[in-house]
């Protein structure tokens, strides 16, 4: 008889998550393109928007599973190097450019040229969901900014919003599973802030939080500083030439 533990449940849902779930999303986006062209009406054309945004939130919510998943997976082994975080920064502002943009958000990326003892992948991963939360939850002609700061030993990473802010007595609980700041929305699994949190724990980061019901929100993960080799702060140093210019102009 066959030994089923649930790590091998786990690595079973990940890998058709990862493959069987994203094909048929994947089919979904290229008919919406196909038929965006060929539709007369207002009324189609709306319905096509509605349709390709469920597929979105689909897409969202399987991502979210995934990297919940891919957590259970992994060790502290391999986790702990020096990351720059000049290419995690600039990935994220042009990954969350469009989207701020349809909503008249202003985004703004500071650059740097610090790294931290983090895991690149991870961290992007957690930065990737503050910042979506962080535009979903404020209103058109707001503001996200996502700033590190360097204090001592330190790496201050915060993505602050305008945007509805969070109850007091919600602020215990807004990194559980399932678990989402505002429980009057219908779309998401509330499993964001709590992958932020768990990635946090493997990699030996802390999450904080600062929030004021009405005025927004204030995240931050805190990592140890890395040494910054002499040649990406020189490469870095010259990506920041025009680059935060950039990112508050053409991302707002």
């Amino acid at each position: 008889m066959s030994q089923f533990t649930s790590r091998n449940f786990s690595a079973t849902l990940l890998a058709m998550a990862g493959h069987d779930l994203r094909q048929p999303l994947q089919v979904i986006t290229s008919a919406h393109d196909l038929l965006a062209r060929t539709l007369d009406t207002a009324e189609q054309r709306d319905e096509l928007t509605r349709a390709a945004a469920a597929a979105t939130r689909l897409a969202t919510m399987l991502g979210q599973l995934v990297e919940a998943l891919q957590m259970r997976e992994r060790s502290a082994d391999d986790f702990h190097r020096p990351v720059p975080l000049s290419p995690v920064l600039e990935n994220l502002a042009a990954e969350f450019a469009e989207t701020a943009r349809r909503k008249r958000i202003t985004l703004l990326v500071t650059a740097t040229r610090w790294a931290a003892y983090s895991h690149p992948v991870l961290l992007a991963g957690m930065l990737r969901n503050l910042i979506r939360n962080a535009i979903d939850y404020t209103p058109p002609g707001g503001s996200v900014s996502v700033t590190p700061r360097r204090c001592g030993s330190e790496l201050r990473i915060e993505v602050r919003d305008t945007g509805v802010g969070i109850r007091a007595n919600a602020l215990s609980v807004i990194f559980r599973a399932f678990q989402r700041a505002d429980q009057t929305r219908p779309d998401g699994l509330g499993l964001g802030l709590f992958i932020v949190k768990h990635a946090a724990d493997l990699l030996g980061h802390s999450v904080q939080v600062c929030s004021a019901l009405g005025r927004g929100s204030c995240f931050a993960i805190v990592a140890d500083a890395a040494p910054c080799s002499v040649a990406t702060a020189r490469r870095t140093q010259a990506n920041r030439i025009g680059w935060p210019e950039l990112a508050a102009t053409a991302l707002s």
